[in-house]
């Protein structure tokens, strides 16, 4: 009792401050269920990087808190440079982020100046800034095809599988990086298939960030937002989801009656069944949440020139996706 009576005394005081401040909290699908809650409740956003980011820039808010990675705080500045942008801790990070550093990327470019540079949205502004387009793994599809379409070479970056699931439903041969989310990679295509055994009721929900083998296995692929659309959408009542767990919060929200599984990621001398959440979203919490507000600490800066660059290249998705 007395830990709730504390949670809940934290939460009120995010919210005032939140006032005090004129600022919004946006938070991630991935990042603790509290959070995601007094988002909501404080008059925030739930969501994907990219619509985490337009909400901000689309708010009255002076100040965006960004509960999440570096990477989407710096999506937030990008969109809304004129406000302060603030992380809940400056260390919480995204592998494929660190997997992509722009000077090893940019030689990787200039090796091909006649290919379009399309990046997922889980890069650095650095990066962002030196790609055509930036894209989401709700948007990748359509955005390369069209580019396909166009008779455009695409170069890609940087995960591997969200890269290989476009190449596989689109037929477009793209130049890729070899990056790879920490939490995706780690889901089993074999331990999913007896586990579809013991639930061969359960429809089967997959982000394209995992492996091929996983993908095949699916019974629909698609970004956060979509996979949640899915389980609210679908007719299963069971569901085993491939994605970081953190979303369950959301699902269970959309779709309160329906019972949903995590994917296993065990292998080889693995300690746990499924082991399906990101360390870095996990840095995240109310505490810190209080502390940046309260401090004005972990606010992310950017070079004027780099978000100008960055900001075309989003803005092409934005333009696209009307």
């Amino acid at each position: 009792m007395q830990n709730i009576e504390i949670e809940q005394s934290i939460e009120n005081s995010i919210k005032e401050a939140l006032k005090q401040n004129n600022a919004t909290l946006v938070a991630h699908y991935y990042v603790s269920s509290d959070l995601q809650a007094l988002a909501e409740e404080s008059g925030g956003i739930v969501s994907d990087s990219l619509e985490m980011a337009r909400f901000g820039q689309n708010s009255d808010a002076d100040t965006i808190i960004v509960a999440g990675v570096k990477f989407m705080g710096e999506t937030a500045k990008i969109l809304s440079p004129e406000k302060r942008v603030l992380v809940l801790d400056t260390e919480a990070n995204c592998s494929l982020d660190l997997s992509c550093p722009i000077d090893e990327f940019s030689k990787f470019c200039d090796q091909k100046p006649d290919h379009v540079v399309v990046v997922y949205a889980n890069t650095s502004a650095e990066v962002k800034a030196r790609a055509d387009w930036v894209v989401t793994s709700g948007s990748a599809l359509k955005v390369v095809q069209k580019l396909h379409d166009e008779g455009k070479k695409v170069l890609w970056a940087p995960d591997k599988h969200l890269g290989h699931y476009v190449q596989s439903m689109t037929g477009v041969e793209m130049l890729m990086w070899d990056g790879a989310c920490i939490v995706h990679e780690e889901f089993k295509a074999e331990g999913l298939k007896r586990l579809m055994e013991i639930h061969p009721e359960a429809g089967v929900l997959v982000h394209p960030e995992s492996p091929k083998e996983v993908i095949a296995l699916a019974d629909i692929v698609g970004s956060t937002t979509q996979l949640i659309n899915a389980a609210a959408s679908r007719p299963e009542n069971t569901f085993i989801v491939a994605t970081d767990n953190g979303i369950f919060h959301k699902m269970k929200e959309v779709a309160p009656h329906k019972k949903f599984i995590e994917a296993p990621t065990m292998g080889e001398g693995a300690d746990c069944e499924s082991c399906a959440h990101c360390g870095w979203m996990a840095m995240n919490n109310l505490e810190k949440c209080l502390d940046t507000l309260n401090t004005g600490n972990n606010e992310i800066l950017i070079n004027n020139q780099i978000i100008d660059k960055a900001k075309n290249s989003i803005q092409r998705l934005l333009d696209f996706t009307k």
